[in-house]
């Protein structure tokens, strides 16, 4: 145990060397923080600023430039819980299948009689026709239009629930689509949120779902609750309908699916547009700031090949007519349709300054929410209260280093100053793994610094006690040594991986506090076993080297 090869020493050593460097930049962390942003900043714009150039002159690119983030609880943030209304995408769903089954009813409008849609409630779709008798015909209609139900739990079952009474007919989705549904919904809200987050570059932010249909959502760094919601809650959704006609009033009748909607721009005016939109902003594939032929800001934007082929369908065959350009259930423009567009580009502009118009495209370009979100919860922190939490993290773990420095060196002399250098070297193995990986360390996860600080001397307590047990004995220095650190071996292990188990189980299954408080135990699990097995025995393998003993007290 006590025979340490060359290559073995240099390896040890080579890894406390890369431990050090990796965990440096924490302790310049504005200059190195600043350094990233710039790189960051500078990757999304495409140039590089003179501000930019500096921040990043600020620490040297040949050096580790990897930080612990900072958690909500330690930087200061917002944090939102929003609930998803998954019920809104069953109404889209059904307007969005109106213009398919009334072509296919249309067609068989000698048989079937007069077509026409009628009010149901929202996520059904009532169609009346005018010869009763052939409603048969139509439930076979409208069940040509069903698709299977693309989800396990699904599996056989179509995605379109079809009854008949009198001269009605009603289609809403099935229970099993309803679920695949609420389950999509979900996720593909959690991944616009995503994206909308990434798209303004702020640092770690924890995005995860709870429950059935909530989002948790906390974002280190960002000045308010209000600010992220702006940011999360806007919809951005974007349409191009047709338009049925133009009014001053806003209650003007609309007719079957129909809907008036305010203009804008001008103050007063109302759009009566067709519900059921020719393209919508699902099918753009790039939004980006800009400006109009006037210098005022707008937003260019383009189309997918299938959304550009509808679009340029849809404008070939209405040249003369106006269509309207639609955001968040307002006419942004109605312009007339002069010839086709068929490029599948285009431009919104309007009365927007150029942050809006950059905040737009920035909504645009991450998509736009599937279903409306409600948030049920919404808490600002403060930076001052989470530097509270840095500065009473920080004094709690220099106190409880010292207060185990102290013991062990009262306890062991010499070989507890090589156990106390073991746990101050332990700490900075736990912040450059944390940096390298890029893990975020909150409140709880301090606490988890503290405890491994306290737990790490319990493999060196095991291996100081066995060799004691060995002086006792009568044994040689140097074989008291080796035998201590052997028989100690499986103690050190088991109690280990005890701890590991523990920790696995609460990082899988806990969130939040519970998963950051996991994250540090394990690293300090792993980083207080090299420590202590390997560090303090080369400490004490040199020590002998050089002095020699003939005696030890322990």
């Amino acid at each position: 145990m006590l025979d340490i090869p060359f290559w073995k020493r240099l390896l040890i050593l080579g890894l406390l060397a890369l431990g050090l460097v990796f965990a440096m930049p924490n302790l310049f962390y504005k200059r190195v923080e600043a350094h990233n942003d710039a790189i960051t900043a500078a990757e999304r714009s495409g140039f590089e600023s003179p501000e930019q150039a500096q921040a990043r002159a600020g620490w040297p690119d040949w050096l580790p430039a990897g930080l612990v983030n900072l958690g909500l609880d330690l930087r200061g943030g917002a944090h939102l819980l929003g609930e998803v209304h998954v019920a809104d995408v069953y109404k889209a769903r059904m307007n969005g299948l109106w213009p398919e089954l009334r072509d296919a009813l249309a067609a068989q409008r000698d048989t079937l009689g007069a077509i026409r849609r009628v009010q149901a409630p929202d996520g059904q779709l009532a169609v009346e026709i005018g010869n009763p008798d052939q409603m048969a015909r139509a439930v076979e209609i409208a069940r040509g239009l069903a698709a299977p139900v693309a989800s396990l739990t699904g599996a056989g079952q179509t995605d379109l629930a079809i009854t008949a009474s009198g001269n009605r007919l009603t289609i809403a989705l099935s229970e099993a689509e309803r679920a695949a549904v609420d389950e999509r919904t979900v996720q593909q809200s959690l991944e616009i949120i995503r994206r909308r987050i990434d798209e303004v570059g702020t640092r770690e932010p924890t995005i995860m779902r709870q429950g059935e249909d909530r989002i948790l959502i906390q974002v280190p760094g960002i000045g308010s609750a209000e600010e992220l919601k702006q940011l999360i809650g806007t919809t951005a959704k974007l349409t191009f309908n047709p338009v049925v006609g133009r009014t001053s009033d806003a209650n003007a009748r609309a007719g079957s699916g129909n809907v008036v909607l305010p203009s804008m721009d001008e103050q007063g005016i109302y759009y009566i547009i067709e519900e059921s939109p020719v393209v919508t902003g699902e099918d753009l594939t790039d939004a980006r700031p800009s400006f109009d032929q006037n210098g005022d800001p707008s937003v260019d934007f383009r189309f997918g090949p299938a959304g550009a082929k509808r679009f340029g369908a849809y404008t070939s065959a209405n040249i003369g007519q106006p269509f309207a350009i639609v955001l968040d259930n307002q006419v942004i423009s109605a312009p007339v349709i002069r010839q086709a567009i068929t490029t599948g580009s285009g431009q919104i502009s309007g009365a927007m300054n150029l942050e809006e118009s950059t905040r737009l495209a920035v909504l645009l370009r991450a998509g736009a929410l599937p279903a409306e979100m409600t948030f049920l919860e919404e808490r600002t922190i403060g930076p001052e209260l989470g530097q509270d939490s840095i500065d009473a993290g920080r004094l709690s773990a220099v106190i409880a280093t010292a207060a185990v420095v102290a013991y062990m060196i009262a306890s062991y002399g010499l070989f507890g100053v090589f156990a106390s250098v073991a746990v101050i070297v332990n700490v900075v193995l736990i912040l450059a793994i944390m940096s390298t990986i890029g893990a975020t360390l909150t409140l709880p996860g301090i606490a988890g610094i503290v405890l491994t600080v306290g737990t790490a001397v319990d493999a060196n307590v095991i291996i100081f006690e066995r060799i004691r047990e060995e002086l006792r004995a009568g044994k040689r220095v140097i074989k008291a040594i080796d035998d201590g650190f052997s028989e100690a071996m499986s103690a050190i292990i088991d109690a280990n991986v005890t701890t590991f188990i523990s920790a696995m189980v609460m990082f899988f299954l806990g969130s939040g506090p519970v998963k950051g408080f996991a994250v540090t135990l394990t690293i300090g699990i792993a980083t207080s076993v090299f420590t202590a097995i390997f560090l303090t025995r080369l400490m004490i393998v040199l020590w002998l080297e050089w002095r020699k003993p003939k005696q030890l007290v322990l």
